[in-house]
């Protein structure tokens, strides 16, 4: 399943990183791709799952998409 996620309180590259490093945790080996300048993260993997990572990394994601 693709998990899509308008991030807005994602800003900047170390912002990237962290998300990045928190679906890494949680879905191990998943494809990540990260848009800096739209905002959206895409994942594959369970899109609940991701979502709570993200929350726990301290952003506000909002699904767009499954």
């Amino acid at each position: 399943m693709t998990a899509i996620f308008n991030i807005p309180d994602m800003t900047c590259g170390h912002c990237e990183k962290t998300v990045r490093g928190a679906l890494g945790e949680v879905l191990p080996g998943a494809p990540v791709t990260v848009d800096l300048t739209s905002k959206i993260v895409t994942v594959e993997g369970d899109a609940a799952v991701a979502e709570e990572a993200i929350r726990e990394a301290g952003y506000s994601p909002e699904r767009v998409g499954t």
